[in-house]
């Protein structure tokens, strides 16, 4: 029951980015926007690192981050290595996709990419400096996945709602309560599953802030086009 409550709340977490996603960049513009080339990117790595997966047994041990093999590369790699299963690969490359592609159409490819990175090196830093790590994880299910970048990368487009909906004369309740239930139900996540997802979309969440001050301070708001 509880694998079960913890895939539910998992899923749950990503519907609400996506939906934010498609709320800031607008559900009727979606077929009007040119390719979004470092969704493209991004997801033609991952498909490759799968099929890479099958063709070579060696893969994974080769590529994934375990803390007990040595390795700078891991850290980047393990992220395009997928180990949940058939489903879970499919889901992580779906969002991964729909995730990139809604975050470049907002943010701009070059930031989206940036973004990704980040996913991919701050969360396991920030952990340690603020001591919310027992160091490497020892659970093989850590050791490979886009997810937690992906969920990062969404956490980003939440902040992205929710400085749009109370920037507006027209505030939207329901966009405000969706947005702010992103970094709201991924601490929760956190605190009562112990759900790595939940604490990286908080992560995403306040980088993201900190990148769209950032942005409307030393340039004007564009973003819509990108």
């Amino acid at each position: 029951m509880g694998a079960i409550v913890f895939n539910v709340t998992t899923a749950a977490l990503m519907v609400m980015m996506l939906n934010c996603g498609l709320g800031v960049v607008g559900r009727d513009t979606l077929r009007a926007r040119p390719l979004p080339w470092a969704a493209i990117a991004l997801t033609a790595v991952a498909v490759a690192g799968v099929l890479l997966q099958l063709l070579w047994s060696g893969a994974m041990d080769a590529l994934d981050a375990d803390p007990a093999r040595h390795g700078w590369w891991r850290e980047f790699t393990s992220v395009f290595m997928q180990n949940g299963g058939l489903f879970g690969g499919l889901w992580n490359l779906a969002t991964l996709a729909a995730v990139a592609a809604l975050a470049q159409w907002y943010w701009g490819g070059p930031l989206t990419l940036a973004f990704f990175l980040a996913g991919i090196v701050l969360p396991g830093r920030i952990d340690t400096l603020l001591g919310l790590g027992d160091g490497p994880s020892t659970d093989p299910r850590n050791f490979a996945g886009s997810s937690g970048a992906t969920y990062f990368l969404g956490a980003t487009l939440a902040l992205a709602l929710l400085t749009r909906t109370l920037l507006t004369r027209t505030r939207l309740p329901k966009e405000i309560a969706l947005a702010a239930g992103v970094p709201v139900l991924g601490l929760a996540m956190w605190l009562a599953q112990d759900n790595g997802h939940g604490l990286v979309a908080v992560y995403g969440f306040a980088l993201g802030a900190i990148a769209w001050t950032l942005r409307h301070r030393f340039h004007p708001p564009v973003g819509r086009t990108a």
